[in-house]
């Protein structure tokens, strides 16, 4: 699953590694959420290209998106067969940069938040499908999902599952999109090898959508981790309501 990630490098290292045609200047983001507007490379006339899209995809025969569920996800099992991908696997593939992304896990009854990241610190690449939204009046929306694999052995002790990642040498074959072949990219959506990424814990911090620093990516100690967590246990009700807001509820 992702339901939160990082894009922190440098606008001219990742446009050198994704090979887009534009030179956009955007600010490192920590804590990047569902329907905000990310990052996409997509191939356009030959050429790739640099979009920002809505994260939460919307086919397009959805009359009415506000009583559609929000796909930030797709599953690389079922992707050939569900309605809301099928066509975007074959025509409408990208690449969302990122430099890692955060997974709650269960321990002693809380959520605690991971940070993943690659093993050699390097920026990465998800793979995704998007499809652009047509309104009755006319408006259109750009929107992307993050293809997701089952988890291997080692970040299955996170959760059970994680986004698809496209090594560099297969940007290419992801993003090529001529003709309804997808036998050539099939192999692509795995899960990462084991050892590949690393993670660490983090602050609680990263659960409301508002933080975005660079703190949020710190590992924390023990200590910290028991210091937040006593803190939060004799407020019950109040974290009940927190959790409807922060919008966990529909990332997990």
């Amino acid at each position: 699953m992702c339901g939160r990630f990082v894009i922190t490098s440098a606008p001219a290292a990742l446009r050198q590694l994704f090979g887009y045609i534009e030179q956009p200047n955007f600010p490192p983001r920590y804590n990047v959420a569902p329907t905000q507007p990310i990052p996409v490379v997509l191939v356009e006339n030959g050429a790739r290209h640099f979009h920002l899209m809505r994260w939460g995809l919307l086919p397009g025969w959805v009359k009415d998106p506000r009583g559609f569920t929000l796909l930030i996800n797709a599953r690389s099992e079922t992707v050939l067969e569900k309605p809301a991908f099928k066509r975007a696997i074959r025509r409408r593939r990208g690449l969302i940069p990122a430099d890692g992304y955060y997974e709650w896990k269960v321990e002693d009854g809380r959520k605690q938040p991971f940070f993943i990241h690659r093993a050699d610190g390097a920026p990465l690449g998800f793979a995704a499908v998007f499809e652009t939204w047509a309104g009755p009046n006319g408006e259109e929306l750009d929107t992307v999902a993050i293809v997701t694999a089952a988890a291997g052995e080692d970040l299955a002790a996170l959760h059970d599952r994680v986004p698809v990642t496209i090594s560099q040498r297969d940007f290419e074959r992801w993003l090529d999109i001529k003709g309804d072949e997808v036998d050539a990219i099939l192999p692509l959506m795995t899960t990462p090898r084991r050892g590949e990424f690393a993670w660490h814990p983090v602050s609680t911090r990263v659960n409301r959508v508002a933080n975005d620093d660079e703190q949020l990516v710190l590992p924390i100690s023990a200590k910290e981790m028991a210091a937040e967590a006593g803190t939060a246990k004799p407020k019950k009700a109040v974290r009940k309501v927190a959790a409807a807001d922060d919008g966990q509820g529909s990332l997990f």
